[in-house]
Order: C-alpha cells, then structure tokens, then sequence
C-alpha cells in the first residue's frame, strides 16, 4: 500500500488528545497533525522524535496533515496508523497472499456478527468453513525484537476475541490477526501486564478454536507493504 501522497519529514513536539500531533516541519513551520491512533503509542510519542507526515489539501478536513510514520533513525519504522492494516490487508487478502488465509473465493468487510459487531473480515468458499478474521495493528515494542499488544487497556478488544470464540465454537474458522507495523521485530506476544483482561480472553479463545497470526510489514517513506508471518509467543504454536 503506498502513500496517496509523499510524506515528508518533521520533529514531534507533543501527542495530545489521542488524535493530535504538534510537529516541526524542516522549514521551521509548527503544525498541528491528525493523529490516526486511539492508543498509548507507548514509547512513540516522545518529544523530538522524527516523524513522516502525509499533507493533504481536502477542503473537508480542518487538519492538512496526518501522522503516519515514527522514524527512529536507526533504519527502522514504525506506521502509527490504525486503519493501516485493514486498507493493506484488503487488497493482500483478496490476491490470496496472506499465508494462512489464501485460498477463499470471497471477502467481505465490516460483516455484523456477535452483540452488535463488525468483524473486519468474513473470507468465503464453497468448499471450507467461512473464516471470521479481525485485525489489530501492533506498534509496542519493550524489548528488542518483541512486539507486544495492547499498548493500553482495551474492552473492545477484549469483546472481539469473545465474539471470535463463539464463532469458532459453531464450527467456523475465528483468526485473530497481528499486524506488526514495525520493522524491527520478528515475534509477538501479549502485554499481560497492560491488559491482563485481554490477555485473559486471548487464552480463551485459543482455546476454543481461535487461531493466532502475527505478519510483519515493510515500511518505508514510501508506503508499507506486508511482509514475513512470526511466532506467536502465548505457549502455544501459532
């Protein structure tokens, strides 16, 4: 998936208000950022930090920039976008290159399921159980090379992987996918200590059928593109 419009480079200065980004551009402008990210962005939101903002000139939106990349200048990425995975995944899941779900003849987005939920995904066949697939982007990493989600408490989370389980259990595939948007890690695991409730749920719905995938992505100034699937680290095999 690449960027509708180049990015270009700025210094953060604050993340207030869950959606808002003060920035520095490099010509000394300070600007206010649409900040498309409903979490903590725990240890991505520190002042000083070199960030890509993608500008845009819609006379609809108020704000002419949005966050979209942390660089932390040591070669790696991290995309800070939360509606990132599902637009890359659409495209990837409809071409069959997603390992693990390629193979079905339909997707559909945002289908009704559970107590007044959308799955982000239903994947279709004739010949094999229909496949329920919710998607959360992953930007945590407290340790080298592990990614770790949630980066805060999270009830809606929580209500998914209970709605994934009780598809499983009527006999359909239920797959809650990690899509890591950073290019330094290569495993995933829960951040228990964070949400012991999700992390509570998450065992659950293993086991009662709920598959695990994590997949990493490539990311560049110029767009993020999927990459590698990685362990899933919950004592179980992914």
């Amino acid at each position: 998936m690449r960027f509708e419009t180049p990015l270009v480079p700025a210094r953060l200065i604050r993340r207030y208000k869950r959606f808002l980004a003060d920035c520095t551009l490099e010509d000394g402008r300070q600007i206010t950022a649409h900040c498309a990210n409903p979490g903590s962005m725990m240890g991505l939101a520190e002042p000083g930090m070199k960030v890509w903002l993608e500008p845009n000139d819609d006379p609809k939106k108020k704000l002419k920039f949005g966050l979209r990349l942390v660089d932390h200048e040591n070669g790696h990425f991290t995309g800070i976008d939360t509606s990132v995975p599902n637009r890359a995944l659409r495209a990837a899941l409809e071409q069959g290159r997603v390992p693990g779900l390629d193979g079905y003849e339909t997707v559909r987005a945002e289908v009704a399921y559970g107590a007044g939920s959308r799955v982000d995904f239903l994947l279709t066949s004739p010949s094999r159980p229909q496949a329920w697939v919710e998607v959360k982007s992953v930007t945590l990493c407290r340790q080298p090379g592990l990614a770790e989600f949630p980066d805060s408490v999270t009830a809606r989370g929580t209500k998914h992987l209970g709605e994934l389980a009780e598809m499983a259990k009527q006999g359909d595939r239920a797959v809650m996918l990690y899509l890591i948007q950073r290019t330094d890690c290569d495993r995933f695991t829960l951040a228990a200590d964070i949400d012991a409730a999700y992390a509570r749920a998450f065992a659950e719905a293993r086991a009662a059928g709920v598959e695990a995938i994590a997949l990493t992505t490539a990311i560049t100034p110029e767009g993020i593109e999927l990459a590698a699937p990685v362990p899933v680290i919950d004592g179980r095999a992914g």
